[in-house]
């Protein structure tokens, strides 16, 4: 995994059988400093910083994979 840090911001709280949506900006560390914004449904906050997390070091990989390429 990709080393990073996300904040995220709360469109909708989670209630009660309806998951919250949440907006998340993911940007790595050194050298793989490139930032995303991910719209991102989940139980909580926490849940939803880990997709993004997850779906940041995907897509990264997939980039960097391709330049070498």
């Amino acid at each position: 995994m990709i080393p990073a840090n996300a904040t995220v911001d709360v469109d909708r709280e989670p209630s009660k059988g309806v998951l919250g949506h949440f907006k998340v900006e993911v940007w790595g560390r050194e050298p793989h400093d490139y930032v995303r914004r991910y719209s991102i449904q989940a139980k909580s906050d926490t849940l939803a910083a880990q997709e993004a997390l997850k779906r940041f070091s995907d897509e990264i990989e997939r980039l960097l994979a391709d330049e070498k390429d």
